[in-house]
């Protein structure tokens, strides 16, 4: 019966809510993705361009992008809007999209995987790794549920949530047809976001195939993936009328795992999921036909991943270490997630990019966070189901003949090799943070790029292509959109910090960091609304390939090349559930910064191989923002 919360006298509910407005409501009528005038991408290209080259490098770069925008470049972009009006149920940029990411033969982990950590329980006793993962574990369970029944509040973004975050206007708007919903919030300036990600984050798959990786999803199965030590463990968690497990029931099969005193295995399958894909995709091959079907078929189809790790968390360095890689025996990277919860109860989330962006993922955690803390399914009081667990509970056993075992190990081999050469460092800064900077208006995402922009010159005396990710969910099947954060603004200002103290007054630095935040917006807000230039280009290049034509000359630039390796990859989240999120760099020679301008102090944790010098970069942000928070503050500051 719909009014039914759930069972047993425990209360728990087999939803997190029941919105009014149903969860797809706003998908039908959600705008589409515009494809940008050709003259306007190529006029954004080389204002990207410019801080990084000099005047020589530059002509010529103006000269290729130029008679790309009269010649090839606008035959295909009318090739792309053409296939674009043909196509109005996605986005341009959905197909070769995944195929970037699915075609990748790199590893996922370190290369495409990030992690976001969830803050600790506020009541410090239910961070018991039994009581957390039990917690976490139902109200996981609890969102799929919700999702799949339709009642899960549509993601929307309010930019007058008293208008328009109200009992009152959903009450109107759940009235208002599928197909022109969305106006009704548009007409009281609040922005339905995309959610056809979502149904890829429970039991779904990254499969290694040679070329090409396939996602795959299982929505009838019925289990979860535990792994601890190495060893897999599947129990369902609903039962055949499509109702939720008793969290006491969980909670003992939970027990179970965690007291198991098998041996960790001595070939870990999960090193597998840390390898080249194409590697991968022959030895899943050789496990297939192995007589592992069964086994497989657990591992791909499971609800999501739960890792169970056998230690306490150290310091913050370790947390990002332990949820960005961790130990590849106990991951499954391939999974859409790894819900990881270490012996202390530290928890934190490793996803794989391919099918969706942070916004599903941040969603996910920000309601898990919220229902396990504020409505835990069970307390460290409860006691444990009476419920035969060595019946209900499945050790997966895996088939390995000699090419197998010389896989893994060779897999870890090489896995331990890329960690070791994996730092990771990261710093807070206490001197202020959005409070003050909004005080003097600037933008603070602007000053945090800025900053980054000033320390890498102080650094290495240069400007370098960077990328900051921006999220274009606003449109059905947005994905993301890239800001270029590195301008002549940034490098003026940077300069005039790092160079030429002594030639300016305090106002005069004032100035230009207005100027940066000034543009560094306009850039954000043209990113938000699909007008970058990255996605475009990006997309023009896919459709000549994919038609066979020999590549333009435009793309052969060395200057194109340069502006796509992102030395300088940024990506921010702010929320209550998460503690601290990072990735990889995404080259050799690049830092992978993630980052947090909280009210009063700014966070950022900063990725690195031996290439570059992470903490040194970390120790030129720091100084990089107390300057600008000294200028904005009126001080005059020394070199």
């Amino acid at each position: 019966a719909p009014g039914r919360r759930g069972y047993s006298g425990a209360g728990t509910a087999e939803f997190l809510h029941r919105s009014i407005v149903p969860t797809m409501h706003y998908q039908k009528s959600l705008p589409r993705l515009p494809v940008p005038k050709l003259e306007d991408t190529i006029t954004r290209y080389l204002n990207a361009q410019k801080p990084l080259l000099n005047d020589d490098q530059f002509r010529k770069t103006e000269e290729l992008a130029h008679a790309f925008g009269k010649g090839i470049g606008r035959e295909l972009h009318e090739q792309l809007v053409a296939q674009d009006n043909q196509n109005k149920h996605t986005s341009y940029i959905t197909g070769p999209w995944f195929d970037m990411y699915l075609k990748a033969r790199e590893p996922v982990v370190l290369n495409f995987n990030a992690f976001m950590s969830f803050n600790p329980d506020p009541k410090s006793e239910y961070n018991d790794q039994l009581v957390r993962a039990t917690n976490m574990t139902v109200s996981a369970i609890r969102f799929m549920k919700t999702f799949r029944a339709g009642y899960l509040e549509p993601e929307v973004f309010h930019l007058n949530p008293e208008k328009s975050d109200t009992e009152i206007f959903k009450k109107i708007i759940r009235f208002v047809p599928s197909s022109i919903s969305w106006f009704g919030a548009y007409m009281v300036n609040a922005y339905p976001l995309d959610m056809s990600q979502y149904f890829r984050l429970f039991n779904s798959t990254r499969l290694p195939k040679l070329d090409k990786d396939e996602l795959y999803t299982d929505e009838k199965a019925k289990h979860l993936l535990v792994l601890r030590n190495g060893n897999f463990y599947v129990f369902d968690v609903i039962d055949r009328d499509g109702n939720m497990l008793k969290p006491s029931e969980i909670q003992a099969h939970l027990k179970y795992i965690l007291s198991d005193n098998s041996p960790a295995p001595a070939f870990p399958l999960g090193y597998l999921t840390s390898e080249n894909r194409d590697t991968w995709a022959l030895l899943r091959k050789n496990l297939l036909e192995n007589s592992n079907e069964e086994a497989l078929q657990k591992v791909d189809s499971a609800m999501f991943c739960l890792s169970l790790d056998d230690f306490p968390v150290k310091d913050f360095v370790h947390l990002s270490h332990t949820m960005l890689h961790g130990d590849a025996a106990n991951r499954w990277y391939d999974k859409s997630f790894n819900l990881i919860i270490t012996k202390d109860g530290t928890a934190g989330i490793n996803f794989e990019h391919s099918w969706g962006d942070g916004v599903a993922v941040l969603r996910f955690q920000n309601e898990v966070f919220k229902d396990s803390t504020e409505t835990p399914a069970i307390s460290p009081q409860s006691q444990p189901a009476s419920v035969d667990s060595s019946r209900a509970v499945q050790k997966l056993d895996f088939k390995l003949n000699d090419a197998l075992k010389a896989g893994i190990t060779k897999a870890k081999q090489k896995f331990d090799a890329t960690v070791e050469s994996l730092s990771l460092n990261m710093i807070q800064f206490q001197e202020g943070g959005k409070g003050l900077l909004k005080q003097k208006k600037v933008s603070p995402d602007a000053v945090a790029q800025l900053a980054f922009q000033m320390a890498f010159l102080r650094q290495y005396n240069q400007t370098v292509a960077t990328y900051e990710s921006c999220s274009t969910a606003a449109f059905k099947h947005g994905r993301t959109e890239t800001i270029r954060p590195a301008s002549v603004h940034t490098k003026k200002c940077s300069e005039a910090f790092v160079k030429e103290l002594s030639k300016h007054s305090t106002e005069e630095l004032q100035q230009l960091i207005v100027e940066c935040s000034k543009y560094h917006g306009r850039l954000t807000k043209e990113a938000a609304m699909g007008q970058g230039f990255d996605r475009h280009l990006f997309g023009l290049r896919y459709l000549a390939l994919s038609k066979g034509l020999a590549l333009p000359d435009f793309y052969q630039d060395p200057a194109y090349a340069r502006l796509n390796h992102n030395i300088i990859s940024t990506s921010t989240l702010v929320s209550p559930a998460v503690h601290l999120g990072g990735f990889g760099p995404v080259v050799s020679d690049g830092f992978g910064v993630g980052y947090q301008v909280h009210d009063d102090w700014i966070g950022c944790n900063v990725s690195s191989y031996p290439a570059r010098n992470g903490k040194e970069f970390l120790q030129c942000i720091y100084k990089s923002l107390e300057d600008i928070f000294n200028v904005l503050k009126g001080k005059k500051i020394g070199s």
